[in-house]
């Protein structure tokens, strides 16, 4: 793989936007006495609720590569810390879901709303047809993270 050409420098700084956002991640947990692990299980969490899908305890874990007894323990700590609850499911009692609580999203929204708003304003100078290579560049990137590393 060649260093050179302008593929390159995107993909430096790429790199470099994911270690300032893992920072930025890491400064929220740290603030708030919380795990790495707990900031992305919230971020799960929400993702699952804004797209309307229920999270049980055992999907969570799988989307954050944690076995049950993990998950069980960081699903606990983020209860006592009054950032999630459990909840029976109305039609089938024996199923239970996590869902974040509004409190969480308050203390996620005051740290991580100036960077979003700021993200908001730049990509309003884009136009459609940019935001659209942009989305689809993101979503490219994001399945070819989700893999193994290796070529297709």
């Amino acid at each position: 793989m060649s260093e050179q050409g302008p593929e390159m420098e995107i993909v430096h700084l790429l790199r470099a936007v994911a270690v300032e956002l893992g920072a930025h991640s890491a400064r929220f947990a740290q603030r708030n006495g919380m795990h790495p692990t707990d900031v992305r299980a919230l971020i799960a969490l929400m993702d699952a609720s804004r797209a309307g899908e229920a999270m049980t305890a055992g999907r969570l874990g799988a989307a954050l590569g944690l076995n049950s007894a993990g998950t069980t323990a960081l699903v606990d700590r983020l209860e006592r810390a009054g950032h999630v609850r459990r909840v029976r499911d109305e039609r089938d009692r024996r199923r239970v879901t996590v869902e974040v609580d509004e409190r969480a999203v308050t203390l996620g929204r005051s740290h991580f709303g100036p960077l979003i708003g700021q993200v908001v304003e730049l990509l309003r100078s884009y136009d459609e047809r940019e935001l659209e290579a942009i989305g689809s560049f993101l979503t490219g990137v994001r399945e070819a993270a989700a893999g193994d590393g290796r070529e297709p």
